[in-house]
């Protein structure tokens, strides 16, 4: 029932926003006034109004679904052009990403976001590398579609096309903004905020080179432990607000829980989570679960019930089945404190079977591997 109240909830507000977005553009392209607007909407009868209702709701829907690839290929288009590598290119929850040469389309997702165009830098000085057109990509995307479609807003359209086509144009428009001007949200930064801090601040321009080459590499199945050591490094000084830094230490740790180096992982994570308010939401709930793994493996089991609350609970189910290492810290919670071996090697064969359906492969061998040392099974997965 709340998913039903949402998803009506949902739809009124889309199509309270899309009529206002319509008249808004009606009275600014138009010599229609505000009142002579509103009173056309008084004078139609039921089935004109909800015509109008479904238009506005379906423009919303649809604007949105033609907008966010357009916006990621302008990334990978730009990327491209600047000697990036293609990686994987994401659109909501499913990702085209290439295999051994071939490509290949999987379910994957991020919390918070519609897309993602993940590329691998060029082999050059980190200093070097361009990063100011592979992040502005998105909005030059959207402001040529913004360029294409407004001029069609003032030929003489049927009513219903010119409103699909004003909400549609003030739905680009709002993406620009959002993506162009330089902000935050949930301590994660927009394209135009990547910008503007990739440009002047090179630790964190070294966080997302790293991140970008380790992503390309964990993709075709190589584990952080098997990664150059380059990429990994655990700086004292970081700027716990800034997601990019952040990372730095994240792939530290993750290195040294792959390595099964637990006591010096467990080390790093407890330093990160004690930062957690300053940290953005999406990478505490991911130091959370790698922490409480690493207290559950190294005897430390009584602390979970502070870290296993349950938004993480629910967190850690929703994507056991995009993200392998919440399967590898369910094995550890089935072994350690429901004290139920069965369970816990059901959740590894479950894993097992499972495993080329994931989007990082590498980082699904590092899991199956832990989970063995954890269930003592005698053998490694090449």
């Amino acid at each position: 029932m709340k998913t039903v109240l949402k998803l009506i909830g949902g739809l009124l507000a889309g199509a309270l926003i899309g009529l206002l977005i319509g008249g808004i553009m009606v009275v600014l392209f138009t010599d229609t006034t505000w009142s002579e607007y509103i009173d056309k909407y008084y004078s139609i009868d039921i089935s004109e109004g909800l015509c109008v209702f479904i238009v506005a709701v379906a423009s919303m829907t649809i604007s949105f679904l033609i907008l966010v690839p357009i916006h990621e290929l302008g990334h990978l288009v730009c990327g491209l052009l600047t000697g990036y590598k293609f990686v994987s290119f994401r659109i909501f929850n499913y990702t085209i990403l290439k295999e051994n040469g071939k490509f290949r389309i999987k379910k994957f997702a991020v919390a918070g976001t519609g897309g993602q165009c993940l590329l691998t830098p060029p082999d050059m000085p980190v200093d070097k590398i361009p990063t100011g057109w592979y992040n502005f990509g998105g909005v030059l995307a959207n402001i040529i579609m913004l360029v294409i479609a407004v001029p069609f807003f003032f030929l003489d359209l049927n009513p219903f096309v010119a409103e699909a086509l004003g909400i549609f144009i003030a739905v680009d428009a709002i993406m620009i903004l959002l993506n162009g001007i330089p902000m935050m949200a949930n301590g994660v930064g927009n394209d135009g905020y990547n910008m503007k801090l990739l440009k002047s601040n090179l630790r964190s321009k070294q966080g997302i080179v790293n991140q970008l080459r380790a992503n390309a590499l964990i993709q075709n199945g190589v584990r952080p432990k098997d990664m150059p050591s380059e990429f990994f490094e655990n700086p004292d000084d970081i700027d716990y607000r800034n997601a990019l830094e952040v990372s730095i230490p994240l792939m530290y740790a993750s290195r040294l829980t792959d390595e099964m180096k637990y006591d010096e992982a467990l080390e790093c994570l407890e330093t990160l989570y004690s930062h957690k308010d300053e940290i953005m939401p999406l990478y505490v709930r991911e130091i959370a679960c790698e922490l409480a793994f690493l207290l559950l493996r190294t005897g430390y089991a009584e602390r979970e019930e502070e870290l296993l609350t349950d938004d993480l609970r629910k967190y850690i189910g929703n994507y056991r089945k995009v993200m392998s290492s919440k399967e590898r810290l369910l094995c550890a919670m089935a072994l350690y404190i429901d004290k139920d071996e069965t369970k816990a090697f059901e959740i590894y064969n479950n894993l097992k079977e499972r495993q080329k359906k994931y989007l990082l492969q590498g980082e699904v061998i590092s899991d199956l591997a832990l989970m063995e040392d954890m269930l003592k099974i005698n053998k490694t997965i090449q």
